[in-house]
């Protein structure tokens, strides 16, 4: 009963978004709650999402407070995926230092561009939108992610096929996508790129990205190993364009010919080890899973919640690592939480809000040694839960 209800919940999954993707040249539905939010230096919470047909940006105070008005940053015209893992990012920079970016659908099918705003002025004004990317053909450029260094860089990722459209013309078989960045030096005026990160990625999954201490990034996002192996691959994207260590990072085994829409998290703890969250679903168990990435292995892998549980993301900070998830029963959609005091070694679990309406993808943000939920939701738009300890 159970692995038939996961099985129809990932059909579900997949045929939803692969058919948003494949109308990218139609309206953005009414109900596109795909958002996201970034805390800066003095606490304040930014969040970006749709509103009207348009990317907006609001401000918060904190848990209990009031959002701002919205401030939009695209134009009226300009289509928009906001739905899933293909919705806007935000991230903050040094001082006053803002970085939306979306993914903006072209006119045929899976083609898309990578838009990119900014504000230096801590959102008081924010630049006009630019196109990241150099290559400009009518091809997948989506499933952006942004992230600043902890020199300042601006990084920018994103799903690319310009190399599986090179492969077709010589007739040469290629699995999924790639991944590709590009870099700025002077707070987002402009970027230096396109840097190839691997081949074969899945083509509709979220990249994570992490900052390291030396500069460089480290991104994890869904692979596509041989033959139709859709687990995750880790490495370090440097900012001269170089990747190093690049290696397979979870061993699910799972065989799909589709992309399910759901990419990892990665965060390090205080001491420096990675923890990740992704979905897989293998011969033996189907949901959302936690691990510790160590040694090109994964260590205390558990599951998250039940076999419907999907979408989850991570934090930590010191000692203390939290997951979040959400979880659908067929009738109610869960907020569960799982937090940690021990670096990953023992948890306990949590219910932390429901709905009975649509919602979006939940995110933990990270406020000094606070831990709060961002979420959107149909009934009750964006919402924050902060986590005890």
């Amino acid at each position: 009963m159970r692995s038939g209800l996961v099985a129809a919940l990932l059909c579900a999954s997949i045929a939803t978004a692969q058919d948003h993707a494949a109308h990218g040249a139609a309206k953005t539905p009414r109900f596109a709650l795909g958002s996201s939010a970034a805390v800066d230096g003095s606490g304040t919470i930014w969040a970006v999402h749709l509103d009207g047909g348009r990317v907006v940006v609001r401000q918060s105070a904190g848990v209990g407070q009031l959002w701002s008005a919205p401030v939009p940053l695209s134009a009226p015209e300009e289509r928009i995926e906001a739905d899933g893992d293909a919705r806007p990012k935000i991230a903050v920079g040094g001082v006053n230092e803002l970085y939306v970016t979306w993914t903006h659908p072209l006119a045929k099918p899976y083609t898309g561009e990578i838009r990119f705003v900014r504000s230096v002025d801590g959102g008081r004004t924010f630049s006009a939108p630019m196109t990241v990317h150099r290559d400009r053909q009518e091809i997948t450029h989506r499933f952006d992610s942004v992230a600043v260094s902890q020199r300042g860089q601006v990084f920018v990722a994103w799903i690319d096929r310009r190399d599986a459209v090179l492969a077709k013309e010589r007739g040469a078989d290629y699995r999924g996508a790639a991944v590709y960045y590009a870099v700025s030096d002077d707070r987002g005026a402009s970027f230096r790129g396109d840097f190839k990160v691997g081949d074969h990625s899945c083509e509709c999954c979220r990249i994570a990205m992490r900052p390291r201490s030396d500069g460089g990034m480290d991104a994890l996002w869904r692979h596509v190993f041989e033959p139709n192996v859709r687990d995750h691959a880790l490495a370090v994207l440097e900012p001269d364009g170089a990747v190093t260590d690049l290696h397979r990072a979870t061993f699910d085994d799972w065989r799909i010919d589709a992309c399910p829409h759901h990419g990892p998290s990665l965060v390090a703890d205080g001491a420096g080890t990675l923890h990740s969250v992704w979905f897989a679903q293998s011969s033996d168990d189907a949901g959302a899973f936690y691990g510790r990435l160590i040694d090109g292995k994964v260590e205390g892998q558990r599951k998250l919640g039940g076999g419907a549980a999907e979408h989850p993301d991570i934090a930590a900070a010191g000692n203390s690592v939290v997951v979040v998830w959400k979880e659908f029963d067929g009738n109610v959609t869960r907020l569960r939480a799982m937090t940690s005091d021990d670096r990953g070694a023992h948890w306990s679990e949590r219910e932390l809000g429901s709905t009975t309406d649509a919602s979006g993808q939940p995110q933990l943000l990270q406020i000094g040694e606070r831990f709060v939920v961002f979420w959107n939701t149909r009934a009750d738009g964006l919402t924050l839960t902060g986590i005890s300890r």
